[in-house]
């Protein structure tokens, strides 16, 4: 295991006010806002969907493939460096646009991220 699932991530224009939208559906608190980016789940140290700010956003047309779901996961690691080697090993491709970013071998995008504080320690067993 290289890491944990931590948010789903959404693009979209508006972050507050789609995490708003799924808190009132989903019946969970928006625990993390600011500018670009704004998160739905149980509390702050909880994983859930994180609502991150598109500028060029084109929503998706389902089940339109020119127009395609416009989302990706982050994984919490405890060591970025080791997690970079072990996803290139598994077959992730790097992605431009910023550090510890892959796309899977069916090319849908994830990110790396450093594991929060308040979550306990990758289990590698």
């Amino acid at each position: 295991m290289i890491g944990r699932a931590h948010h789903v991530i959404i693009d979209c224009p508006e972050p507050e006010r789609l995490a708003e939208f799924y808190s009132e559906l989903i019946g969970l608190p928006v625990t993390y806002r600011s500018a670009d980016f704004a998160v739905v789940s149980v509390d702050q140290t909880t994983s859930g969907f994180g609502f991150q700010r598109a500028p060029d956003h084109r929503p998706p047309r389902w089940p339109d493939p020119e127009h395609p779901q416009q989302m990706h996961l982050d994984v919490m690691v405890d060591d970025l460096s080791v997690a970079d080697e072990e996803v290139l090993r598994l077959g992730g491709r790097p992605l431009p646009g910023g550090e510890h970013v892959y796309a899977d071998p069916a090319g849908h995008p994830f990110c790396l991220i450093p594991r929060p504080s308040w979550a306990p320690p990758i289990d590698s067993d």
